[in-house]
């Protein structure tokens, strides 16, 4: 439900109210912002949970990534299959109404625009304008499906990551998925138990074997901050730090042998996939029902377009959590960031440097 906002005049707009969006919420009320008149949260979403609330049925607590805390307030889920769809943005529903956070939703922004010393904020509820701005939008409403010949010609159903709701919808079909990330071996692992699957690959997997400790997630984190220091498009985190074979979901699949890992087709056809002539080796062809693309999401900025800070890589070029050269302009939950322990720390960093920057006679609460 819409709430009235005070002001359309703010210091900060919050773009987002996933866990980056709240976070940033929660650092910005700590650092001295009013609600409503100093910030306000636009989210797109008719409620709480962001993109959790649309992940499958089947995604459990226990087999995602670890939900961290949220800043002032623990996540404490009644067990560990608890389904993430469910616990997740209740814990976002409470959060919000422990911190009094100002959200106002639905509300979708279609851009955003300077304005002599300020940001307009377009959105389909009317204008904003703020001083500073603070994107916390994340991926998942910008899936990536990459381009092959003669995927327009296939007779089969063609879904992403984000259209996934159950293996069963699969069941007597050959599925064919297509993406070496965690996403991909998780659903490869759901869907081969109840059907067949052929799994496709760009580049070979890199497994992992050891713990994924604190400085393997330092090293990792570092070469992501690299990359978008540079302007490049922040990577995959598996990208990174590849494949643990210690996940239960992944020992499962191997043990069950359908982690059999195909290079990348050469193209489409109407009734499944095929591979050319290559290195002596003869053509190939895989009958499909389906192909899901498990393929990656790429950052939700293009809002930001008129203000032209994408660099000639199609990355945007930043320095910590703001745009380099734009100190009022961050965006927590992009690159390094993109993770629930790293938007917490992002969104407290992102509030620390606007309080300095435009409010500096602000009592800080801590």
């Amino acid at each position: 439900m819409r709430t009235d906002p005070a002001t359309r005049d703010v210091d900060v707009v919050v773009i987002g109210a996933g866990q980056a969006g709240l976070s940033t919420a929660y650092g910005l009320l700590r650092q001295g912002f009013a609600r409503h008149t100093g910030f306000v949260v636009l989210d797109a979403e008719t409620g709480p949970g962001g993109a959790w609330q649309h992940r499958w049925d089947s995604l459990t607590l226990g087999s995602t990534h670890r939900v961290h805390d949220l800043p002032g307030l623990p996540f404490t889920p009644d067990h560990p299959q608890a389904p993430a769809v469910e616990a997740v943005p209740a814990y976002y529903a409470e959060y919000e109404r422990h911190s009094d956070l100002p959200v106002v939703r639905p509300v979708r922004v279609a851009a955003v625009r300077r304005t002599d010393d300020r940001f307009r904020v377009e959105t389909d509820a009317g204008d904003w304008t703020a001083r500073a701005l603070v994107n916390a939008t994340g991926t998942w409403t910008r899936p990536f499906v990459p381009r092959y010949p003669g995927q327009e010609t296939f007779r089969g159903r063609q879904l992403h990551t984000v259209d996934y709701r159950s293996p069963e919808e699969f069941r007597g079909q050959h599925v064919v998925v297509v993406g070496g990330g965690s996403s991909a071996t998780q659903l490869l692992g759901e869907i081969s138990r109840v059907t067949s699957t052929t799994w496709v690959t760009r580049r070979e997997p890199v497994w992992r074997d050891d713990e994924f400790d604190e400085d393997a997630g330092r090293a990792a984190v570092a070469l992501v901050e690299e990359a978008v220091r540079e302007g490049r498009r922040p990577g995959s985190v598996v990208g990174v730090t590849g494949l643990s074979t210690r996940a239960p979901y992944i020992r499962d699949a191997l043990d069950r042998g359908v982690l059999e890992r195909h290079p990348m087709f050469d193209r489409i056809t109407p009734d499944g996939v095929a591979w050319d002539p290559a290195d002596g080796q003869p053509s190939r062809f895989v009958r499909a029902d389906v192909i899901l693309w498990a393929t990656g999401f790429r950052a939700a900025v293009t809002h930001f377009a008129p203000l032209g800070l994408r660099g000639p890589g199609g990355g945007i070029r930043m320095d910590g959590t703001h745009v380099a050269g734009e100190p009022r302009v961050h965006l927590v939950g992009y690159g390094p960031s993109a993770s629930t322990i790293g938007a917490n720390r992002a969104g407290q960093s992102a509030a620390r440097q606007l309080r300095r920057l435009l409010r500096p006679d602000l009592p800080r609460t801590a």
